[in-house]
């Protein structure tokens, strides 16, 4: 599952703490003293409780929020989040958060991947309509460009994001829950297209998920982000052959909830001990 060369950096952070500034008093700090790697072609599913700061930590490795302390590279070169238009030829961002672009062709939205590559009237660029064509060939979405994107079912519009996202062209793709509002069908499709494209385009990816069970047949690598800031991280089946899962998910819980996460847990290692 992994490609060749995973072993240079294409995204390496320092001594990282996260959290929210607070001008005039202490910031909220949510996790610190990340030293977190991701190789080329890597695919890093990022799992937690609620609350632990996932998306926080997606965030600010991506520079949409500044860093409490610490520093992020990418490719060698320091993000920073006053920097956005660099930052976007370096690493693409798929939120979470439903976006109204109701008025945009799949192929508009697309083509706003390339405005880091072009001036302000959109000029710059000779390959942007062939970039986009096999974007939206790579998730299957050929033959969709003149729809529009509100006429989408859920699952086609995600796969219409992530194809903005790769036709950003950049070696690192950073996804905050890309499953969320799926089906289970879709939520399948979208993990395994992440797992294809990874494979085929040697492109390295970072997802956070609630989807225990696909990150775990999906990633090549685990962050587990546990409430109180500690973050565990690993091989899916080593982690899964300890009690790391359990430590992350048990910690607030209500002692009922305890038992049902025991339980959860337990039947996900069966399943995985069968395959």
């Amino acid at each position: 599952m992994m490609q060749s060369g995973q072993h240079i950096a294409i995204l390496e952070s320092n001594d990282l703490s996260i959290g929210y500034p607070h001008p005039g008093r202490t910031p909220l700090v949510l996790s610190s003293h990340l030293n977190l790697n991701i190789g080329r072609g890597q695919v890093i599913g990022l799992l937690g409780p609620n609350g632990s700061g996932k998306s926080t930590l997606l965030r600010t490795l991506a520079g949409l929020q500044p860093t409490i302390a610490g520093s992020i590279k990418i490719l060698g070169q320091p993000i920073k989040s006053n920097q956005v238009r660099q930052t976007a030829r370096m690493l693409s961002v798929v939120l979470t958060d439903r976006i109204d672009v109701r008025n945009l062709t799949v192929y508009q939205l697309v083509a706003m991947g390339r405005y880091p590559f072009t001036d302000w009237l959109g000029r710059g660029e000779d390959q942007g309509p062939e970039r986009i064509m096999t974007a939206l060939g790579q998730v299957r979405l050929a033959g969709y460009g003149n729809r529009y994107f509100n006429e989408l079912s859920d699952g086609e519009q995600q796969r219409a994001l992530l194809a903005k996202a790769l036709v950003q062209d950049t070696a690192l793709i950073i996804l905050d829950e890309p499953t969320a509002h799926l089906d289970l069908p879709n939520r399948i499709s979208i993990m395994r297209l992440l797992r294809t494209l990874a494979d085929e385009t040697g492109k390295s990816i970072l997802f956070s998920s609630h989807d225990l069970d696909l990150a775990v047949h999906t990633a090549d690598h685990l962050w587990l982000l546990q409430n109180g800031g500690a973050l565990i991280e690993g091989k899916p089946g080593d982690l899964m052959a300890g009690e790391a899962f359990e430590d992350t998910f048990r910690i607030g819980a209500s002692e009922a909830d305890q038992d049902i996460i025991t339980g959860y847990f337990r039947s996900l290692k069966n399943r995985s001990a069968g395959e």
